[in-house]
C-alpha cells in the first residue's frame, strides 16, 4: 500500500521515514505520527494515514489522539512540577496531604509508592459502576476508604485507573489553588508553551481527535488472580456509560490524555534533557533524580511481565521497549501508544496511533520507529 508522509525529517534519519511507512505497508497502520526531539531540536515529525475508520479524514500535524496511559508520564511530569515547587514530596506518605488516605493501613505509603503501582489499590471492587469515574469525589473517597489488596510497598501491582485518582487527590490538595492534573497542565505546563496535550479534553477541539479501531482481541494478561480482575475485568473496573464526549472531556489521569506525537515528546523532555522544558529550566537536579529513581522492579501482580517503575514512569532496564538505553523511562498505551526519555542521550520521543493491537507494553511498530531511530544517532 502506497502512503503519503508528511511531516519534518532531518538529514540521516531517513531509516525512520522508511519505518513509518513499513508500518503502513505491513503492520495495518491507518493513521499514526512519531516524533524525535534532540536537546530540544526536532529531528522527526511525521504523521499520515487517516484519522477515521472510513477513511474520510487524513492525519494532519494537529490530529488529537486518546493515548490512554502514556498519558501518565504527562501525569507525573505534572506530579514532578509540584515536587519541584516544594509542595509534594515523594518520599513522604501520601496522607500528609490527603490524610483520608490513611484509612485501612496505607497510612504509610509514600507518593512515590503510589505512583510506582505499589498501594495495593490496582482498581475497585463490585460496588463502583462504570459511570462512577466521571465523579472524582466519589473516586477518591472510594480509595482513600479500601484496604489494599497486598501489603504496600510489596512489589507493584499495575493501576490502570486509580493510579490516576490518587495522583489527582495529591495535586490538587497539594496545589495553592486547588488545580487538578489536567488543570496544572492547561494553565502551567502545556498551554503556557502551545504543547497540544490535554487531559481533559475541551469540547472545542473534539472534533480535531482521531477514531480509534479496537484492538482484534483482548490483551493476554496471563493466568487470572483477584488483582487483575479488579483492575481489568469487573464491570466497574473503567469508565463508562456516557458517551464518547463525556469521556473525553472528563480529567482521567491514568488513561484519557489526548495529545500529538509532538507534544508527548516536548513535555517527555525535561526527563531527557536534564529537567529543561523547550531549552528552559524547568525541573531541578534533585527532584528529576528522585522523579526517574526506580523504586521498584519484578513480576508485576497484574500486568504480566517483569517491571520496573520510578514515579509514574516505566524503567527501561533491559526491555528494549524504550530502545537500547537501560535508563531510559517512559509510558505505554492502551492499543500501542508510547512516550520515552533517555537521559543519557538527551532524546525524547512519541508514537501514537489509531488503529489498536492487543500489545500492553512493546507493541511492533513503536518499537520499530524507536529502533530506528537510534541507528540514526
Amino acid at each position: 500500500m502506497s502512503i503519503t508522509i508528511h511531516g519534518h525529517l532531518s538529514p540521516g534519519f531517513e531509516p525512520v521515514r522508511d519505518a513509518f511507512e513499513e508500518n503502513f505497508a505491513n503492520q495495518g497502520e491507518l493513521g499514526a505520527a512519531f516524533a524525535l526531539i534532540r536537546d530540544g531540536e526536532t529531528l522527526c515529525d511525521l504523521h499520515a494515514g487517516w484519522a477515521d475508520k472510513a477513511r474520510t479524514r487524513p492525519w494532519a500535524a494537529d490530529t488529537l489522539v486518546p493515548v490512554f496511559s502514556t498519558g501518565k508520564a504527562v501525569t507525573a511530569l505534572v506530579v514532578a512540577w509540584l515536587a519541584d515547587q516544594g509542595r509534594l514530596d515523594y518520599d513522604a506518605p501520601l496522607s500528609a496531604v490527603w490524610p483520608d488516605f490513611a484509612a485501612n493501613g496505607k497510612g504509610a505509603v509514600t507518593l512515590a509508592q503510589a505512583l510506582s503501582h505499589q498501594a495495593g489499590l490496582p482498581g475497585p471492587g463490585e460496588d463502583i459502576a462504570p459511570d462512577d469515574w466521571f465523579d472524582r469525589h466519589k473516586m477518591e473517597a472510594y480509595f482513600a476508604a479500601m484496604a489494599p489488596m497486598w501489603p504496600p510497598g510489596e512489589g507493584s501491582g499495575y493501576h490502570p485507573l486509580s493510579f490516576g485518582v490518587l495522583a489527582d487527590a495529591a495535586v490538587r490538595r497539594a496545589d495553592p489553588q486547588g488545580r487538578t492534573v489536567g488543570g496544572l497542565l492547561r494553565e502551567v505546563i502545556a498551554g503556557p508553551r502551545a504543547i497540544d496535550c490535554h487531559i481533559g479534553l475541551p469540547e472545542s477541539e473534539h472534533a480535531r481527535a482521531a477514531e480509534h479501531v479496537l484492538p482484534p482481541r483482548p490483551p493476554h494478561l496471563g493466568p487470572l488472580n483477584a488483582e487483575k480482575q479488579a483492575a481489568f475485568l469487573r464491570p466497574g473496573s473503567s469508565p463508562g456509560r456516557r458517551g464518547a464526549a463525556a469521556w473525553r472531556s472528563a480529567e482521567l489521569p491514568a488513561a484519557n490524555a489526548h495529545a500529538t506525537a509532538l507534544a508527548l515528546a516536548r513535555l517527555m523532555a525535561p526527563f531527557a534533557c536534564g529537567g529543561r522544558l523547550d531549552g528552559e529550566a524547568f525541573l531541578g537536579a534533585d527532584t528529576l533524580a528522585a522523579a526517574l529513581k526506580p523504586r521498584t522492579a519484578g513480576p508485576d501482580r497484574v500486568l504480566p511481565f517483569d517491571l520496573s517503575f520510578a514515579a509514574g514512569v516505566m524503567v527501561n532496564r533491559g526491555s528494549a521497549a524504550f530502545g537500547p538505553e537501560p535508563r531510559a523511562v517512559g509510558h505505554y498505551g492502551f492499543g500501542g501508544s508510547c512516550a520515552f526519555a533517555d537521559p543519557v542521550r538527551g532524546v525524547s520521543g512519541a508514537y501514537v496511533m489509531n488503529r489498536q493491537m492487543d500489545v500492553l507494553v512493546g507493541d511492533a511498530r513503536a518499537k520499530a520507529l524507536i529502533e530506528a531511530a537510534y541507528r540514526c544517532l
